[in-house]
């Protein structure tokens, strides 16, 4: 598949994560986590609520797409901006602006009413959503050495599946008992607490405090080959391996959309579950992508061990997960309401675990000074495709309250974006800038 040079990967792959080395590298993996557990939280809620705000606001299937496109355009805006703020700024004082834009803007749902409010307020958070990934995968790129780091990658990534397993815990409460304004409001103390955790013990590697010269040579072991000269995300759309990334983006990430935004009124509609019973459904769907997330992360190893290079194992996990999708095809068509949850449940998996892979794809290729403006331009093609696929279902299920195309889509797109990446980046070379 075009391997390309181990540039020294090859040595370290054998070392335990934290074994004689220290553990730091993890702490910073756990701040990531919780960071995306609270976004994912955040972004929930909405879908949650879906069937309460048809009946108090009277929202359609249509207006709720368009409340959805709202996050999604935004989104995708935000992260033109997002990877080159992160890159410009550092992750430190860029992570925590972040957090507090987003943080802000969806308790600000609080004080919506209308569709039209709604969409505002989804518009801002979309704004501040937008840089979680990009300084995530920085961080991973500055704390990791390649072999960790889809491993770290899937550990932070699981948080998205953590907070859609707690905003389902937690918001129906909230909304029985003192109504849907309170339940966009739970998660603003999370957030405070964390950017307080961050700006206290965040540093990169080099101003760490209590980073030891060990773990510090071991993350650097592959400095001279994993940085680079800055370079404009304008220059970086020239690279094939930037558009194999964002494609691969565009066709996946929406699907993962569908399935945080949708899920809550496909179980209404399909099972007739009301809003204190639609949790346990929406657990086990997002406790199974957490599996999926980390095993899809470690994916990788076993292969290695079979003799594979790096980069074929990363790629022969994709082909896994992407292969593991496509029985979703039948969800639309079954009559169980357990078969359905088992069905969701693989594909969740499978997409986390292809999400974690895809997204150390960046770090795989680019050189670290480039990686957030990259994963910036990917997630803007994921979220463009989102906005669309949210356009789509919001007009087909008011035409049609039928669910089976959406499924379709969802089971081919993995193997489809396997073949683009594949296609356009083969072997995932490496990119190199001139200085």
């Amino acid at each position: 598949m075009g391997d390309q040079p181990s540039s020294g990967a090859d040595e370290i792959v054998d070392v335990g994560p934290g074994a004689h080395i220290g553990r730091v590298r993890w702490t910073i993996c756990a701040m990531l986590f919780v960071a995306t557990s609270i976004n994912y939280m955040d972004r929930q809620v909405i879908s949650i609520l879906k069937p309460t705000l048809q009946q108090s606001i009277g929202l359609t299937e249509i207006s709720y797409g368009y409340i959805v496109d709202a996050f999604q355009i935004a989104y995708a805006l935000g992260l033109i901006a997002a990877g080159r703020f992160v890159d410009k700024v550092g992750t430190r004082i860029g992570y925590m602006v972040i957090m507090a834009v987003w943080s802000l803007s969806a308790m600000g749902h609080a004080l919506a009413n209308t569709a039209l409010e709604f969409g505002i307020a989804r518009f801002s958070l979309g704004v501040g959503e937008s840089g979680n990934f990009p300084a995530a995968i920085k961080t991973v790129a500055e704390w990791f050495p390649q072999s960790e780091r889809s491993l770290a990658t899937g550990i932070f990534n699981s948080g998205a599946n953590l907070g859609a397993v707690l905003a389902p815990l937690i918001v129906p409460w909230i909304t029985i008992h003192y109504g849907w304004h309170a339940a966009f409001l739970t998660t603003g103390i999370f957030s405070a607490l964390w950017i307080f955790w961050w700006y206290r013990n965040y540093r990169k590697p080099a101003d760490h405090p209590t980073l030891t010269g060990a773990e510090l040579r071991y993350i650097y072991q592959e400095a001279a080959t994993q940085m680079g000269p800055s370079m404009h995300w304008r220059r970086l759309i020239g690279y094939r391996q930037t558009w194999a990334f964002s494609l691969a983006k565009f066709l996946t990430d929406p699907i993962w959309w569908f399935y945080l935004f949708w899920l809550p009124s496909y179980f209404n509609e399909r099972f007739h579950l009301d809003l204190s019973h639609l949790g346990l459904p929406l657990i086990i769907v997002y406790n199974a992508s957490a599996v999926g997330s980390i095993g899809g992360g470690w994916l990788p190893a076993p292969f290695r061990r079979l003799g594979f290079s790096a980069t074929r194992a990363r790629l022969s996990a994709m082909l896994l997960c992407a292969c593991a999708v496509v029985p979703i095809f039948a969800v639309s068509h079954i009559q169980s309401e357990w078969s359905a949850i088992a069905l969701l449940s693989l594909a969740a998996a499978a997409h986390q675990g292809w999400s974690a892979n895809l997204f150390t794809t960046a770090s795989d290729m680019f050189p670290r000074t480039a990686v957030g403006s990259v994963t910036g331009i990917g997630g803007m093609a994921g979220s463009a495709g989102g906005a669309l696929l949210a356009f789509y279902a919001g007009h087909i299920l008011q035409l049609t309250h039928s669910y089976a195309s959406l499924f379709a889509i969802a089971g081919s797109a993995y193997l489809l974006a396997l073949l683009v990446l594949y296609l356009l980046a083969p072997g995932l070379r490496k990119v190199e800038f001139a200085a």
